[in-house]
């Protein structure tokens, strides 16, 4: 058998070299990257623009990998109930008309009757929506894009708002279809969560950007951020203006609400979810806001407020006892309506609520907490309505869920998503909103009176 020598041994004095010169190479590493976190922190140079890099990559990649399995998103939630439809109904107790909602599972709004029999749908992709105008250059698949609010403008036309899941800006656009769901026009800007139609018939929509300038007066917000704007456009759908909401807040009495705005909200200060146009009648009863002004919900700012378009500042707003709030609405005593999202601490009723109160003490005049049997809990979107028999229209969005509440708080109404999907068939998508349409515009779109 052949010998080979054994290997020479390197000499101690260059192994202890090696040794040290690792050393030194992982001090330096260390020290970079201390010394670069220290400038991220500190907003020196290159600091804050190796953090933008870092964000900009990992929400790129995020995008990226989101569209693989649409029941992970925020679009489908778990269920328990095997219920579907309508599974409450006191003919006797219920408002009149019919429901329409839409729902996360396709690009549709749906209107039921009573006793859940679809009367009318109206569907269209946003693909089928999208050009190369439009303000989001690679939208999300079809399953990802979503009507998140719909209403109806008259003959049957219909005015829906599109939202994509996993992507930054979320907001898609906002199309005016006819009854037959063929486009009538379409403004492809970042259109989010909310519009309204102005008894003068232009359109009051929330659009948002993304914004890479540091704000001056507001130097703790993060940069790059996210920032809302109210635009206002004309029934055809053409641009007349548009509002910047932070600017709004800031050049107001009401600035200090940035003093409140969490860390992990910095880089969305205001993420404004509702804009409701005061009338003449909501005027009268409410002192804190003229007709033509526009009442609007901060989530991050956990208020709600009064927009002066004109004049493009705040002129009214307060906080209280809600936290995450959705779609305030004002009534006809002058009372505001809004939907409490994380605003309950009963775990065994669920998170959310419904809470009517005095908008000057704050006092709370009806809330709708839910049950150990029947929790109520969306900690995101859903809506409230007031209907004329007093009862109250709830869309407890993300289980899939609406329900009319009495005054003494039973359930006159209630109707569950029939949809489910998900390896297991055990989710359910959301229900993004619900109103329910009076009996005589029933009645025109479908050309019969309303089923009962």
């Amino acid at each position: 058998m052949t010998r080979h020598p054994a290997p020479a041994k390197e000499p101690y004095s260059r192994r202890k070299d090696r040794l040290f010169f690792g050393a030194f190479l992982t001090a330096i590493g260390v020290l970079l990257f201390l010394s670069g976190s220290l400038m991220t922190a500190a907003g020196i140079a290159p600091g804050p623009q190796i953090s933008r890099a870092y964000t900009g990559g990992m929400a790129y990649y995020a995008k990226s990998v989101a569209h693989d399995d649409i029941f992970a998103s925020d679009l489908w939630s778990g269920t328990q109930s095997e219920a579907r439809g309508v599974i409450k109904h006191d003919a006797q107790h219920t408002a009149e008309g019919a429901t329409l909602y839409t729902s996360s599972h396709e690009s549709a709004a749906y209107l039921i009757s009573a006793t859940g029999e679809e009367l009318h749908r109206w569907q269209r992709h946003f693909s089928e929506v999208w050009d190369e105008t439009a303000a989001v250059k690679h939208p999300q698949p079809d399953d990802f894009v979503y009507m998140r609010r719909a209403k109806l403008d008259g003959n049957g036309d219909l005015l829906a708002l599109f939202e994509g899941a996993g992507d930054t800006p979320y907001g898609y656009g906002l199309v005016k279809l006819d009854k037959d769901s063929n486009v009538i026009w379409r403004y492809l800007e970042h259109t989010h969560h909310d519009f309204d139609i102005a008894p003068d018939g232009n359109i009051y929509v929330l659009t948002h950007e993304i914004i890479d300038e540091p704000e001056p007066r507001l130097d703790h917000l993060a940069t790059p951020r996210i920032e809302d704007f109210l635009a206002i456009l004309s029934p055809d759908g053409k641009e007349l203006h548009k509002i910047p909401l932070l600017s709004a807040v800031d050049y107001s009495d009401y600035r200090r609400l940035f003093y409140t705005v969490s860390s992990w909200s910095l880089g969305d200060p205001l993420h404004t979810n509702s804009v409701h146009v005061i009338t003449e009648q909501e005027a009268a009863h409410f002192p804190h806001g003229e007709a033509g002004q526009v009442l609007i919900s901060f989530r991050e700012l956990n208020a709600v407020g009064v927009l002066d378009a004109d004049k493009e500042r705040l002129v009214w707003a307060t906080k209280g006892p809600w936290l995450g709030q959705h779609d305030p609405h004002i009534l006809d005593n002058g009372n505001l309506l809004l939907f409490d999202n994380n605003g309950d601490f009963t775990p065994e009723q669920g998170d959310s609520r419904v809470l009517e109160f005095d908008p000057d003490t704050l006092e709370l005049q009806w809330q709708y907490t839910g049950s150990a049997d029947e929790p109520l809990h969306s900690v995101i979107r859903s809506e409230v309505q007031r209907l004329p028999n007093g009862n109250t229209l709830i869309t407890e969005s993300s289980q899939g869920r609406i329900l009319e509440v009495a005054p003494d708080h039973s359930i006159v109404w209630e109707f569950v998503n029939p949809v489910r999907g998900g390896p297991d068939g055990r989710l359910i998508p959301i229900v993004c909103n619900a109103q329910r349409v009076d009996p005589y515009t029933v009645s025109l779109l479908t050309g019969t009176p309303t089923p009962s």
